[in-house]
C-alpha cells in the first residue's frame, strides 16, 4: 500500500467518524431543523395595507396652527429634504396629490412620528404630539387658500 492510499484511507476514516458523531440522540434537535430566523421589520410598507387608527387633528383648519406648523417645518429643517415650500428635493414633494404612505391627517402624523424607510427620520421621540399635529395642519394646508407663506 502506498503512502497516498494510506492517507486517503485515513481521511475516509476521519470523515466517517465525523459523520457518525453528527448523529443526534432521539429527541435532540439538529441544527438544520431549527426554525428560520424571524424577519426584522424595517418600518411601514407603502400602500394601504394598514391604516393607522383614525385620530383627529386638534388643529385641523386652524390658521394659527398652520402658521406655527410652517415655522416648525423650517426650524426642524424639514425644508432641507422636502424643499423650502415643500415642493420636493432630496425628499418627496408634499405638494403632490399622490402620497406613498397616505394623505389623511392620521397617516401624515404617523409618517412624521414613526418615520419611513429610505430617509424619513422618526420625530415622535423628539417632538411633542401637538407640534406634530401643527406640522400636519401646515402640510395639509399646502395648495389651499389657507397655506401660510405660499410660493409666489
Amino acid at each position: 500500500m502506498t503512502i497516498r492510499r494510506a492517507v486517503l484511507w485515513a481521511a475516509a476514516g476521519v470523515l466517517a467518524a465525523a459523520i457518525a458523531a453528527c448523529d443526534h440522540p432521539p429527541g435532540d434537535v439538529a441544527a438544520s431543523s431549527a426554525p428560520p430566523p424571524v424577519p426584522t421589520p424595517v418600518g411601514p410598507l407603502p400602500g394601504p395595507q394598514e391604516n393607522p387608527a383614525r385620530r383627529e387633528n386638534p388643529y385641523h383648519q386652524n390658521v394659527a396652527a398652520m402658521a406655527e406648523g410652517r415655522t416648525l417645518f423650517v426650524r426642524m429643517n424639514c425644508s432641507g429634504c422636502h424643499g423650502g415650500r415643500a415642493g420636493g428635493g432630496m425628499g418627496p414633494s408634499l405638494r403632490d396629490v399622490d402620497w406613498l404612505y397616505g394623505k389623511t391627517d392620521a397617516q401624515i402624523f404617523a409618517s412624521i412620528a414613526e418615520g419611513r424607510a429610505h430617509g424619513m427620520p422618526a420625530w415622535g421621540t423628539k417632538l411633542p404630539e401637538d407640534q406634530i399635529w401643527k406640522l400636519v395642519a401646515y402640510i395639509t394646508s399646502l395648495r389651499t387658500p389657507d397655506e401660510p407663506h405660499p410660493p409666489s
